[in-house]
């Protein structure tokens, strides 16, 4: 009986462990803040295409590039990427990114000061591309801590 009990702490330690092993670890999940920069891009493109409108090569370059590198060397951190879009803050996010680039363009309108200079919309890009990585880097801090405490991760 005694052998018994102190072999069950043990078993335990070791189906811990093993537990752990098996859970992704949050640096593991986490995606790299260059990938926020090409969605930081992709999200002023509207306002850089209105700056320069012979840029949509690039764009669509760099969104297919986004596309590879998601596809291929971060395809471990997909499903967190697949997390992340499910989740209700991540839609809040995206609908209010587009609020803002859209509000942002009326209120500018109805005060008369419509952005209409190419210096003017690639102003307004780097704004909404630096809202858009640091939200996005919020909502992925956000999950990750969820997803440790709801036991589906390790720290």
């Amino acid at each position: 009986m005694n052998g018994t009990a102190t072999s069950t702490p043990a078993r335990q330690a070791e189906r811990e462990r093993s537990v752990a092993a098996v859970l992704p670890s949050v640096a593991e999940m986490r995606l790299p803040v260059w990938f926020f920069g090409f969605e930081g891009v992709l999200a002023g493109a509207f306002d850089l295409l209105r700056a320069a409108p012979s840029a949509w090569p690039a764009l669509v370059a760099l969104a297919a590039v986004n596309l590879a590198v998601s596809l291929t060397l971060m395809r471990r951190r997909l499903k967190l990427a697949k997390l992340l879009w499910r989740g209700r803050g991540t839609r809040k996010v995206a609908l209010g990114l587009v609020a803002l680039r859209l509000g942002g363009h009326l209120v500018l309108g109805l005060l008369g000061a419509a952005v209409t200079s190419a210096p003017g919309h690639v102003l307004f890009a780097l704004v909404t591309g630096a809202v858009t990585v640091a939200l996005l880097v919020h909502v992925q801090r956000a999950s990750l801590g969820a997803l440790v405490a709801a036991g589906r991760a390790t720290a």
